[in-house]
């Protein structure tokens, strides 16, 4: 076993069998869908392999099974969509660009929350050396789908307020279309500079049309309970100290209470 996140996503997809992303594209892309997070240490994640086998494949892209993002946010000067958040207003949303290091792709997306826990992704394809601005398209598009989705206007001014990156790797169930990604060496920027995360955590989180997917169950059965976990509001808590981010402080607390010891690091502009 290893204490470092990175590693255990590599030696947990490793053990499984590879499937393509034009598969998981067809077989559980899931832009509605239900979400649960688990915050675990590496070892934890490493401890559900043997459980996976049979139930998972993992995605593999020429070779590759850990992916580089980026993602930065946007939102108002006086941040109403982590308001929003914090509050647990039923109509909320995240505004962000999410592009993919490894390939150079980039999407505009909007992140609905919907009603019973369903998530609602709406996104359009962007230019990723455009990915920390919005342009105008990207303002149309935000302004069409919250009058689509919600009946309201978009906020007049939106700005970028945080940056996330961080390694992944997807695993998709094989008898269904639910998937589960899990995630290591998050950082969180403003302004060119922020922290990073303890590395030895993991954020696997489950994605399906119902709430009891195969690593769900993995997962209740050795203890482990779902953790309010937003990467964009955990980034707010720590970027801004004068923000309010009680709901998120445990989240916060695992991810940047060294488990070593040692204070969060500071890092210049993360994996984006």
């Amino acid at each position: 076993m290893t204490a470092d996140g990175a590693s255990a996503l590599a030696r947990l997809t490793a053990a499984l069998p590879p499937i393509g992303l034009a598969q998981v594209l067809e077989r559980a892309e899931l832009q509605t869908r239900v979400d649960r997070k688990y915050l675990v240490p590496a070892a934890m994640a490493e401890a559900i392999l043997p459980r996976l086998g049979g139930e998972y494949a993992a995605l593999d892209i020429g070779g590759r099974r850990r992916f580089r993002y980026s993602s930065t946010y946007f939102d108002t000067p006086d941040l109403l969509t982590f308001r929003q958040h914090r509050q647990g207003r039923r109509r909320r949303f995240k505004i962000r660009t999410r592009t993919y290091l490894d390939s150079g792709e980039c999407v505009f997306e909007l992140k609905l929350a919907g009603v019973r826990n369903v998530t609602d992704k709406r996104r359009m394809p962007y230019e990723a050396t455009r990915r920390a601005e919005m342009d105008g398209a990207a303002r149309v598009f935000l302004e069409e789908v919250l009058l689509d989705a919600y009946r309201v206007n978009a906020p007049d001014t939106v700005v970028p307020s945080a940056t996330t990156g961080y390694l992944r790797s997807t695993l998709v169930q094989l008898s269904g279309p639910g998937r589960v990604t899990l995630d290591a060496s998050l950082t969180c920027t403003r302004d060119g500079a922020g922290m990073a995360a303890d590395p030895g955590m993991v954020l696997i989180e489950s994605k399906s049309e119902r709430a009891d997917a195969p690593v769900d169950r993995i997962l209740r059965d050795l203890g482990v309970r779902p953790a309010k976990m937003s990467k964009y509001c955990v980034a707010v808590g720590v970027l801004y100290p004068d923000v309010h981010a009680n709901p998120w402080h445990a989240a916060m607390r695992a991810c940047f209470d060294r488990s070593d010891g040692g204070p969060p690091l500071f890092v210049p502009g993360g994996l984006g």
